[in-house]
């Protein structure tokens, strides 16, 4: 759903539609911000129904359970606990903002229940879900000392225009997680792993609070029997961590204030198809339960132990439990769901009657049928079959589903086709209706969609690009939007290059858009742009625009590359495919000639400005694909934090949000990417810088880089001694890759084991030089072997292969020695 369309135009092809005068509604899929909405809201301690009228605030999203929008309670006709006139409160209709998501949604439910989605068309389900909420809430209060740990929900409704159930609940104002900076992972992996850790000294307070909190709502739910609704804040799925917000005004304290806010699973669980590293463990732990297809079941037995057991708390609910026992009566039966009834399905009539009759009330919650047809349905079970048979029929079923069950739709097709009149007006009218999906969708700006909505031959040119991203839609239809993207991909990096104002003015952007998304605090916007006069800064905001520029140079020279190769070998069978591959390969292998260019560029300015203290981090960095893009960031961490953070924050959470359901804010993937970037580079930094202090006490020492050359020569010639023996020529280094990769690694490794108090810059040197020495010496040993090919050319890829795996294997090993490795030599040599 795009951010920046136009309510008015909206209402202007709505105004359109009704002006056609159908006999049939407009299609609704989404609610616009200061639309009226009313319903029959049935609460919870009385479950008489109030008529609530409401008006939509704000759209917030959606996922695959369904949409979500911020509302005020405009008025109520009779008390519902919780609500009152003016409050501002949430509403879930349980149909997802996207038709993908919808499909995709439903196929998976089918596939393990055989049946619709039963949480949008059952009223039964949506009841005993709010329920079971309204038990988790008490149960919230036993165990964490406060009901507010779960969000409060007060009602179920019906929405009959868009067709789904929904539900009233309490609004959040709260955020995920903050991204903390913390320089000490290595105890935070240990505290993860159980290990005693110094509580002082462990970092990411509020990830450590949301890790326990989590932890042990999850052991809340099974001990209440809800086991199914776990599922939703289970850590190791890496996709729970949004479910659970910290509410404003508790930043002072990590652990207070935390809210469990979902509890409507968007994606059945089926055995064979695991859809996140946790749920191979949640289907072992399902089917030893006897699910083997997983939503929201519960346990209503040890929920009723757990009720007895919680003595005061739960005085007051034993109607909501006699409730909770009848709607999930209904509702389990309401599908065939073979895992679960199995047998029943052979002889329970009652189990088919209730099947029968939800599969009414769906269809009427769905309107698929009139109050008419609905009386029809439930009065005669022929009708009822014959009307589910043909809804299994592709295409064709929808149109006849619509013709039999709905009074309005069988008049307006009859008219479309007795009157030409009402067919123009009919077809002006569905053009408007999906031209305002069009552009919610951000695939028509305000202008274009008035205008293509008024001509049909414009609507006929874009229903074939309709298929297309919206993106893609409008760049291929939209001259303006065109041109827009075309400068920012192109001349805008260059214009930041030679403009200081630009780029200070992109930096000034970039801290507004990091307050409004709460990755960065007041105080830490204001510590940025205070830096921003200062000349480190400007050199490494252009840094910053040089990596923009490189973002194209993999793509082209990937394509180029393929295009050569076709051209020149167009008659090869498979040449495309092995072009195809060539672009794949670009995209994957860790150096790429647009990262190239970047560490390229970094090395130039190390050199130029004669400090490689200022670019340590960012000269190893920039060499590498993605990673890379990064480098910057992490180098401006000591000399400018708070820059550091929030640019490390900002660029790599933008980054890992293009990943579908993972990639969401606040998840587990965009914490792991921001420790993986920022943290642990931090952390890598400070265990050296420690042991660098330590070996200020020890002397230096080279006199192993010897050993270390001829070990490994001798062990390269053995391997070419035993190679010709077995095949009679000498090999060549792709022969045994193998070990022409780990042997130089070893080398880099002992011997910055052995250096005893040299610096590092002095070891990765040390290291280079063992490698390239290495090098040369095999490929002495090769010439007077008798290596048939260029010992000249062999000799110089040796060096240079060996220094770069020797230097690798150095700084693998000095990233991994243990923080009190140098105390330990130290003890040693004493």
């Amino acid at each position: 759903m795009s951010q920046e369309y136009s309510v008015e135009v909206c209402k202007e092809l709505e105004a359109r539609f009704r002006a056609a005068k159908l006999y049939r509604p407009m299609r609704i899929s989404h609610y616009d911000a200061g639309t009226e909405l009313t319903y029959d809201v049935t609460g919870f301690a009385d479950t008489r129904p109030a008529k609530v009228n409401l008006v939509v605030e704000k759209f917030v999203g959606g996922g695959f359970a369904g949409q979500v929008y911020r509302v005020r309670i405009a008025g109520i006709n009779r008390k519902i606990e919780g609500l009152e006139v003016g409050q501002i409160r949430a509403i879930k209709i349980l149909i997802p903002p996207s038709n993908f998501s919808r499909v995709f949604r439903d196929l998976l439910y089918w596939g393990g229940f055989q049946g619709p989605f039963q949480l949008q068309v059952n009223p039964a389900a949506a009841r005993a879900g709010g329920i079971w909420q309204k038990f988790i809430r008490r149960g919230a209060k036993i165990r964490f000392g406060d009901e507010n740990a779960v969000v409060d929900i007060y009602g179920t409704f019906i929405d009959h225009k868009l067709g789904g159930c929904g539900e009233l609940r309490e609004w959040v104002e709260g955020r995920t997680w903050r991204l903390e900076v913390d320089d000490r992972l290595d105890l935070l992996r240990q505290w993860r792993r159980g290990k005693t850790v110094d509580e002082q000294k462990v970092g990411s307070p509020e990830y450590r609070a949301k890790l326990r909190f989590m932890s042990e709502f999850v052991e809340l739910l099974h001990e209440m029997g809800a086991y199914e609704f776990a599922r939703q804040y289970e850590w190791s799925t890496c996709k729970s961590q949004p479910n659970a917000l910290k509410r404003h005004g508790n930043d002072d304290d990590p652990a207070r204030g935390l809210v469990a806010v979902d509890f409507r699973a968007g994606l059945a669980l089926l055995p064979f198809l695991p859809m996140s590293p946790g749920d191979f463990k949640l289907i072992i732990k399902g089917i030893g339960r006897g699910s083997l297809v997983q939503f929201d079941r519960g346990s209503i037995a040890k929920l009723e132990d757990f009720v007895r057991t919680g003595g005061d708390e739960f005085a007051d609910t034993a109607e909501m439990l006699k409730e909770l026992k009848a709607a999930e009566q209904i509702y389990r039966n309401s599908i065939p769901d073979v895992t679960h009834n199995h047998v029943r399905l052979l002889y329970s009539r009652q189990l088919w009657l209730t099947m029968l009759d939800s599969a009414v009330t769906g269809w009427r919650v769905r309107n698929l049928v009139d109050e008419h047809h609905e009386w029809r349905f439930r009065n005669s079970t022929t009708q009822t079959l014959l009307f589910l048979t043909v809804g299994l029929i592709p295409f064709l079923g929808k149109l006849v589903r619509r013709i039999w069950g709905r009074a309005d739709w069988r008049r307006h097709y009859g008219a479309m086709l007795g009157s030409w009149g009402y067919f123009l007006r009919a077809m002006r009218a569905r053009v408007a209706e999906k031209v305002t999906v069009w552009h919610r969708a951000g695939r028509l700006d305000d202008k274009h969609a008035l205008t293509v909505a008024g001509a049909i031959g414009r609507f006929l040119g874009h229903l074939p690009l309709s298929i297309l991203p919206a993106g893609l839609h409008r760049f291929l239809t939209d001259n303006n939007f065109r041109r827009e993207k075309l400068i920012y991909i192109f001349v805008r990096p260059v214009r930041l290059y030679f403009s200081r104002h630009l780029r200070e003015q992109w930096l000034r952007d970039m801290v507004q858009e990091g307050k409004t998304k709460h990755i960065l605090a007041d105080d830490d916007a204001e510590t940025i742009l205070s830096h921003l006069e200062e000349p480190y800064v400007q050199r490494y905001l252009i840094s910053l625009v040089v990596h923009l520029l490189t973002l194209p140079v993999t793509q082209i020279v990937s394509v180029a590359v393929a295009a050569i190769y076709y051209l020149t070998h167009r008659n090869d069978p498979g040449a495309w495919a092995i072009g195809l591959g060539i672009i794949g390969l670009f995209q994957v292998v860790p150096i790429s000639p647009g990262s190239f260019c970047r560490g390229l560029y970094t090395t130039i300015l190390a050199i130029h400005d004669r400090s490689f203290k200022d670019y340590n981090i960012a000269l190893f960095l920039s060499y590498f694909k993605y990673v890379g893009y990064l480098a910057f960031p992490i180098q401006m961490t000591y000399h400018y934090p708070a820059m550091a953070r929030f640019m490390a924050a900002h660029w790599a959470t933008e980054a890992v949000h293009i990943v579908p359901v993972f990639g969401e804010r606040g998840a587990l993937l965009e914490h792991w990417v921001f420790c993986l970037f920022y943290n642990w580079p931090l952390t890598i930094r400070r265990r050296m810088r420690k042991r660098a202090e330590a070996r200020e006490l020890i002397e230096p020492r080279y006199w192993h880089a010897a050993l270390c050359v001829f070990g490994t020569t001798a062990v390269l010639g053995l391997a070419d001694y035993i190679y010709m023996g077995k095949f009679d020529s000498l090999p060549s280094l792709r022969d045994i890759w193998p070990l022409a990769v780990l042997a130089p690694l070893f080398c880099g490794a002992a011997l910055t084991l052995g250096c005893g108090g040299a610096a590092l810059g002095k070891r990765i040197a040390a290291a280079a030089a063992c490698g390239a020495s290495t090098g040369m010496l095999y490929a002495a040993v090769s010439a007077m072997s008798g290596y048939n090919s260029s010992i000249v050319t062999s000799c110089v890829w040796r060096m240079f292969i060996f220094a770069i795996l020797s230097v690798v294997g150095a700084m693998i090993t000095e990233i991994k020695l243990p923080e009190n490795f140098m105390i330990q030599q130290k003890i040693v040599e004493k």
